[in-house]
């Protein structure tokens, strides 16, 4: 069994550490930690110190520990720097995963959030952290369009402070105050600026550094959005899945529960933009085939404050679903499977659609699409949707109708497996 004491520095040059720590250190024989973590305490190291780097692939740096023969000397141990708190996004998280049977202690430092607090006077109790480190934006995006007053996030050279500002300012969440703080605990490096979304876009900071943003007056979230702030496509009113319908769609389709959306035909994208502010925990890929729907889609969720829809262009028969996410958020939540599926256009292939949704639904999936009670119609989609229903063996649940003013009654209708 390895035995591990994970360290936690600041980017201090000159570290301090406490007395017992320091005995720690005098006695270990293997060491590990990132590139800067061995500038800071090699002067520290005893001189016949192993040092092991943490970098990728961490397969390598891991194989190495399983490797390492067991010492009575040192008792095994393998000494650890790691930034800030290990256990807060930290590399003791990465041991417990990866070698669950090994023992961990850890002596923590404050981590980079905290210190920004610190050097702000602001308190932190209340703060939701979000790492963005080698991490795609979903969290993020959920807490802005959750309306989170106080966000602490951890940065890296892809999710910059600049590239956090552009994201705020796409999607119209500008009314934060935005603090930065760049090389925490070094007292040559260090600086704390505070600024807007607009002045931090573009601007380069150094790295490592961290962001803080903080609202006091926080808009409320819609609970359904007017059919008229929706951009058309090309203006014809008739292409929009209508609120009240919209809404009562997606309570048809157990969003709460639910992990993936998939909206497919979606045109206007309504109904994703709807789904993803009442629900943005959800990850939602919208599918649409006519190109000129692409630019309504996206201008609706800028201006709606609605990021992170993943928009597919192209025929939906043909083109080929995947899991659709990163490797880093298959890492994270390996099941990327539907178990929403809303059917907004199927021009005329709706059997074949619904049997390829059906390899990909998850077992508890539902599907569901509107259909519009239209006279004068030999074949309407109620009767498409009966007859695929029928062929593929799904189970129909009781449809809802409605009519809107003196428009033609709507169903909503729903299926399962």
């Amino acid at each position: 069994m390895k035995n591990f004491v994970i360290i936690g520095i600041s980017d201090n040059p000159e570290p301090w550490f406490p007395p017992e720590v320091l005995r720690v250190i005098s006695a270990g024989r293997v060491f590990s930690g990132g590139k800067r973590h061995h500038e800071i305490v090699a002067p520290l190291l005893p001189k016949d110190a192993r040092w092991i780097d943490i970098k990728a692939p961490l397969d390598e740096v891991f194989g190495q520990y399983s490797q390492l023969p067991l010492s009575a000397e040192d008792e095994g141990k393998i000494i650890v720097f790691a930034s800030g708190d290990p256990l807060f996004f930290g590399f003791a998280n990465t041991v417990k995963r990866r070698m669950p049977d090994a023992e961990i202690t850890v002596c923590p430092a404050f981590n980079s959030l905290q210190m920004l607090a610190h050097r702000l006077v602001m308190p932190y109790h209340d703060m939701r952290i979000v790492s963005l480190t080698g991490r795609p934006w979903q969290e993020f995006d959920r807490a802005l369009i959750e309306r989170t007053g106080k966000l602490g996030i951890l940065t890296d050279r892809e999710h910059s402070p600049a590239a956090i500002a552009q994201r705020l300012a796409d999607y119209g969440y500008t009314y934060y105050n935005m603090y930065v703080g760049e090389h925490l605990g070094n007292p040559e490096l260090e600086r704390v600026t505070a600024l807007s979304p607009a002045e931090a876009s573009g601007r380069d900071f150094s790295m490592p550094n961290c962001v803080i943003l903080h609202a006091d007056n926080v808009p409320a979230r819609p609970f359904g959005i007017a059919d008229r702030d929706f951009a058309l496509l090309d203006g014809r009113e008739k292409m929009i899945t209508k609120m009240p319908i919209r809404l009562l769609a997606l309570q048809a389709l157990e969003l709460p529960r639910r992990r993936v959306l998939w909206d497919v035909g979606f045109c206007t994208g309504s109904v994703s933009v709807e789904a993803r502010l009442l629900f943005p925990h959800l990850q939602i890929e919208a599918f649409e085939i006519r190109p000129e729907c692409e630019a309504v889609i996206r201008e609706n969720a800028r201006r709606h404050g609605a990021p992170g829809i993943n928009v597919h262009m192209g025929d939906f028969l043909t083109c080929p679903l995947p899991l659709l996410r990163s490797a880093q958020a298959q890492a994270e939540a390996p099941c990327a499977r539907p178990d929403a599926v809303f059917i907004g256009g199927h021009g005329g292939r709706l059997r074949d659609i619904m049997e390829k949704v059906l390899l990909y639904l998850a077992p508890d999936g539902c599907i569901v699409m509107n259909s519009v009670k239209a006279p004068k119609v030999t074949t309407d989609s109620h009767q498409l949707w009966d007859e695929a229903c029928r062929e593929l063996g799904l189970i129909q649940e009781p449809p809802t109708r409605i009519n809107l003013n003196d428009h033609h009654p709507i169903e909503i209708l729903k299926c399962r497996r």
